[in-house]
């Protein structure tokens, strides 16, 4: 019946860009069109939630998100519930917590060559991924939306075998944002999809168009939906609709969230499954997370346990996560101001497979 994937990516400010680590991808949503994806590029990529969900093996730079226009964030006169914010951020707060996998050396040097403009290098060795260099550059324009936002946003990120990642993302509207993202693998075309997004003031709407190929009739389809219904609750749906020679289905699932002052509480609910996330934020220095997943394809439920602990008179930031499969990982990011350097270190522990693997990264600017 096909495999879904789903994975998550930021937008991108012209002031700041952040270190990532080799990560674990999450979610179920997104399958690849193409015969033979490619493979996620050495280093990995941070999953975060974004405006459309990226192909599998598709890596792009971590970014920066770009928070929502003030007319969105609050409804009108007319109506007294907010705009939910997007289907796909719905597990993000709980997901920010936990920890991103490490394994060998990454070195990130970033460089602002104007307010529109910058750059970053990236040189990783691994012993279990390929090692390598990649080079990314960010464009914000001058089109203000926002006291926060500007467009269009051009991201590119190249490795030294000539594989490229891309996407555009541009404010056609105050309510309405479109974004195209390309894949290639060396050469070849690999993935690219198309996705439009509409925020009104009590939902958001967004249709994701994945490597569609008129002449051998394949492709992805995926709508979503999410509803205000109360100041704190919001519901919605999802549909997943694929097509390639000899197969055809389609995937369903329901979405409900619940944020409180300091927590949010979130379940999905479809036939590739089931997900819960629950997130508390316990002071200004504590935030915890309880993540559940079960895989009706894989016969596979987890569950994790997260925290982050956040010390900003010592400009230290830990993370620490445990799971059902007996996997437990930490990182532990230290800025070293007034440099423009940040340290990271990272340990995780596979105890039923005995396997154990450590990371390092610096960040220059």
């Amino acid at each position: 019946a096909g495999c879904w994937l789903i994975s998550k990516f930021a937008l991108c400010s012209s002031t700041s860009c952040s270190l990532t680590f080799p990560s674990q991808s999450m979610g179920s949503v997104l399958a690849a069109a193409s015969p033979s994806p490619a493979p996620a590029a050495a280093g990995g990529s941070q999953g975060v939630p974004g405006l459309v969900s990226v192909p599998p093996g598709f890596t792009m730079p971590s970014v920066s998100s770009v928070p929502p226009t003030s007319g969105q964030e609050t409804a009108d006169s007319d109506s007294a519930l907010p705009n939910p914010g997007t289907y796909e951020e719905c597990h993000r707060k709980c997901k920010e917590v936990f920890p991103l996998q490490m394994e060998g050396v990454r070195l990130v040097v970033n460089k602002g060559l104007s307010n529109h403009f910058q750059v970053c290098h990236t040189v990783t060795l691994s012993t279990l991924a390929e090692s390598g260099y990649r080079f990314g550059s960010t464009y914000v324009g001058s089109k203000q939306t926002g006291p926060a936002e500007s467009f269009p946003v051009m991201v590119g990120d190249m490795d030294n075998t000539g594989s490229l990642n891309a996407q555009v993302i541009h404010q056609l509207t105050t309510a309405v944002r479109s974004k195209i993202a390309i894949q290639t693998q060396q050469h070849k075309f690999v993935n690219w999809q198309c996705d439009m997004e509409y925020r009104g003031e009590d939902f958001t709407s967004a249709v994701t168009l994945g490597n569609p190929d008129v002449l051998v009739g394949s492709g992805i389809l995926v709508a979503h939906y999410l509803q205000s219904i109360t100041p704190g609750l919001a519901l919605g749906g999802e549909l997943v609709y694929h097509r390639r020679p000899g197969e055809e289905g389609a995937v369903t699932s329901l979405l409900g969230r619940y944020t409180g002052d300091n927590y949010v509480a979130t379940l999905t609910l479809g036939g590739a499954g089931a997900h819960a996330t629950y997130y508390h934020k316990a002071n200004d220095q504590l935030q915890i997370g309880v993540e559940f997943e079960a895989s009706t394809r894989m016969q596979d439920t987890t569950t994790s346990f997260g925290y982050q602990l956040d010390l900003p008179k010592a400009n230290l930031l830990f993370k620490g996560t445990v799971d059902s499969n007996w996997v437990v990982g930490a990182t532990l990011e230290k800025k070293l101001l007034p440099l423009p350097l940040t340290l990271a270190l990272g340990a995780f522990l596979n105890h039923r497979k005995n396997k154990f693997q450590c990371g390092f990264g610096v960040t220059i600017g």
